[in-house]
């Protein structure tokens, strides 16, 4: 072979075989990785609100965190609805990012203007828009819409954009939450396979969405507490939402990227590259 033609592959040896990552998937999991690990939406909130973000949360009303969670949970399980409903397998395109920030920041603008009590109404109709741009990525990276385990890993993208920078690193990272998020998932898709969303109460799937409400949750507090301060709320709930999506999209682009190189090299081996890279 000659000199120019030489391709740059890292390799990555499990227990029981030795797996060759070509340079080309190696950039990919390396501009994953950097998806995943970017900074939370705290930080991101703070950095455009500053300081009001914590006067913010002390505006939210009594017993807000159990408001919060009821409509963090209605509004996934209406997306997970929509998703079984509407997604259906077209051929892998570029993802529509732009389009989906301009409907979700028009959504937040609305409800920035009325405040955190338009929470309930509003974070059903973001939660579509969202999870409709992460299955636009989802088939970017060319993964199949029709399958019930691609939807529900577009769920999923919900918990591993959660968490804040607060959360101890041992129980945020990326594989630990997937680890953690595994049988759920497993178990709400056979659930999903046999019979469909007809019983929403099925232990299966609630087990699943308290899952991934605990940690989306977070974010939507954050999200809520932006919006609870007055001038903000008013002004730039649109941006606001333009932040909660374009977060919620590098994570999905991350995790379909590491979905698509998996299927070619192995969950093992991939973990224990995605863990050796630096930046």
């Amino acid at each position: 072979m000659e000199q120019d033609e030489i391709i740059e592959v890292i390799e990555i040896v499990p227990d029981d075989e030795e797996t060759v990552l070509s340079a080309e998937d190696l950039n990919a999991l390396r501009e994953a990785k950097c998806r995943l690990e970017h900074p939370s939406l705290t930080a991101r909130l703070s950095d455009m609100v500053g300081r009001p973000l914590e006067s913010g949360f002390r505006r939210l009303p009594a017993r807000w965190h159990e408001t919060i969670t009821v409509a963090t949970e209605t509004a996934l399980l209406k997306g997970l609805e929509f998703s079984i409903r509407t997604m259906g397998q077209e051929r892998p395109s570029r993802s529509r990012d732009l389009l989906h920030k301009a409907l979700a920041a028009g959504t937040g603008a609305l409800g920035g203007a009325a405040g955190v009590a338009a929470l309930p109404v509003e974070l059903p109709i973001s939660t579509c828009v969202m999870l409709r741009s992460i299955a636009d990525i989802a088939r970017s990276e060319g993964h199949d819409l029709s399958s019930i385990e691609i939807r529900l890993a577009c769920l999923e993208v919900f918990a591993l954009g959660g968490g804040s920078t607060a959360d101890d690193a041992a129980e945020s990272g990326y594989w630990v939450v997937r680890g953690v998020l595994s049988k759920y998932v497993s178990d709400a898709a056979a659930h999903i396979a046999r019979k469909g969303l007809t019983d929403r109460s099925a232990p299966a799937l609630v087990r699943l969405i308290a899952q991934i409400a605990a940690r989306f949750g977070i974010v939507v507090s954050e999200q809520a507490a932006a919006t609870a301060v007055p001038v903000v709320g008013a002004v730039t709930g649109g941006a606001i939402n333009y932040l909660f999506i374009d977060h919620f999209q590098d994570v999905a682009k991350g995790h379909f990227i590491i979905k698509r190189l998996e299927k070619k090299y192995g969950t093992a081996a991939l973990q224990r590259a995605y863990e050796e890279l630096t930046f």
